[in-house]
């Protein structure tokens, strides 16, 4: 796997290394020992699908608080997302910014999204689907969301919202 870091600390684009031949490819999506290589979390709590029917579907920004920090692997299996993480660590470099990137089932992309981060996307085609695999278990009480087009972050979306939930629609103004 080829790891790139993003202008966020410990936010990393992680590309598969496919072996080809006449048959197709093959190649690794998950390897413990790569990931501790990066420095980044290696336990895998869950794994999570998300199958959204249209175009412009939005989910997020999603993150849960202390002692439940998760991180995330995201891979786009069917269509294709725009996918959005913010850095929600006080004393970063990065804190408050926020960065994206576009995951395909064609391009095999993955991203992975450190603790301490807000994540969410938008689908950019019908029947999208993505997997995600999960540090931490889902823990009621400890999720926390930031609004989609809240101003203290002015996230760049490539498309205009058309279906989001009236939970992600009406998270309160980020006040840190």
């Amino acid at each position: 796997m080829k790891f790139t870091e993003t202008k966020l600390k410990g936010a990393f684009v992680v590309e598969i290394e496919k072996l080809a031949d006449d048959r197709g490819f093959f190649a690794r999506s998950w390897c413990e020992k790569e990931f501790e290589a990066q420095g980044l979390t290696s336990r895998v709590m869950q794994t999570n699908v998300s199958f959204n029917h249209k175009k412009a579907t939005l989910r997020g920004m999603h993150y849960q608080i202390a002692p439940y920090q998760e991180s995330k692997l995201v891979r786009c299996t069917c269509g294709a997302i725009y996918d959005v993480i913010i850095d929600l660590r006080p004393d970063s470099a990065t804190y408050k910014q926020w960065t994206g990137v576009e995951l395909t089932a064609d391009n095999y992309t993955m991203f992975f999204v450190p603790e301490d981060f807000a994540h969410g996307f938008i689908t950019l085609m019908d029947d999208t689907e993505i997997t995600y695999q999960v540090s931490q278990f889902y823990t009621p009480g400890s999720e926390k969301g930031i609004r989609f087009n809240d101003p203290a972050f002015n996230i760049q979306w490539p498309l205009e919202v058309k279906v989001i939930s009236n939970k992600d629609r009406n998270w309160p103004d980020f006040e840190h």
